[in-house]
């Protein structure tokens, strides 16, 4: 609990500061003029004062759990500081630096139960965040096509082609990944029915894209999780079916 509490106010702090860093042109942009402080509900020095609390509350939790978590904290703070000061404007880096912070909240995670994780865990947990930033970018390179610069510079270093294949790309990359992970990680060898979350994963990685690009979607990816049922269908598979893989229940068919 207190990890997560750590990695919440850590990212909680480094969006509030991106949001100041991007107040002009978060009020240029459709849907973002509508957030706190870009419409003016929260006052940028209150906003300061608040980055500032939430970061300091990120150390200091950190220090409590150990120099694992301290130095993952660091790690993380450095990269959101190098994404607000220059990673942002640059394609492909914008999109690595965010998704970096899922990997180092994965680790987090694994350090705090004190667990190792696996390698293919970690990579297919990149391959997502990489594939949902990807994704992102598309639906506002489609919305901003008139004005890239509007709100964000490095969409003009983009292309539709070039966001296309990198959505796609990941989305394969998570899927075999996610595969190799439910057979062959020790979790996986312990808990043969673990790869039966396989299917509810590539079915999810699946509607996912075909929602990017028959709908544009992507833009708000908790959205679109969230609001269409068949994601919803594959979230609940997913649990469901990792429940009986861990709690022992013996699958048919399956070696152990």
């Amino acid at each position: 609990l207190r990890a997560f509490f750590t990695m919440c106010a850590a990212s909680s702090a480094t969006y509030i500061a991106n949001d100041i860093a991007d107040v002009e042109r978060d009020r240029r942009h459709p849907k973002k003029r509508l957030r706190p402080i870009a419409s003016g509900e929260i006052a940028v020095p209150v906003a300061i004062a608040t980055s500032v609390a939430l970061a300091l509350a990120s150390i200091a939790s950190a220090l409590y759990l150990g120099p694992i978590a301290l130095a993952l904290v660091a790690i993380y703070g450095i990269v959101q500081v190098a994404y607000n000061l220059s990673l942002k404007r640059i394609p492909v880096a914008d999109v690595f630096s965010i998704s970096m912070g899922f990997v180092i909240r994965a680790v987090m995670g694994a350090a705090a139960i004190q667990v190792l994780i696996s390698g293919w865990l970690l990579y297919c947990t990149a391959a997502l965040a990489l594939m949902l930033g990807f994704a992102k970018r598309r639906q506002e390179f489609i919305a901003q096509s008139q004005d890239l610069a509007a709100t964000r510079e490095s969409l003009l270093g983009y292309s539709r082609s070039a966001l296309d294949a990198l959505v796609i790309i990941f989305a394969c990359s998570a899927a075999v990944c996610y595969g190799v992970y439910s057979i062959q990680s020790k979790t996986a060898q312990r808990n043969p029915g673990l790869i039966l979350t396989s299917f509810f994963v590539v079915y999810g990685i699946a509607r996912y894209v075909l929602l990017v690009f028959s709908a544009n979607e992507g833009g708000e990816p908790a959205d679109v999780l969230f609001g269409d049922p068949q994601m919803i269908f594959a979230i609940v598979g997913f649990v469901v079916t990792a429940v009986i893989a861990v709690s022992g229940v013996p699958v048919p068919l399956l070696e152990r």
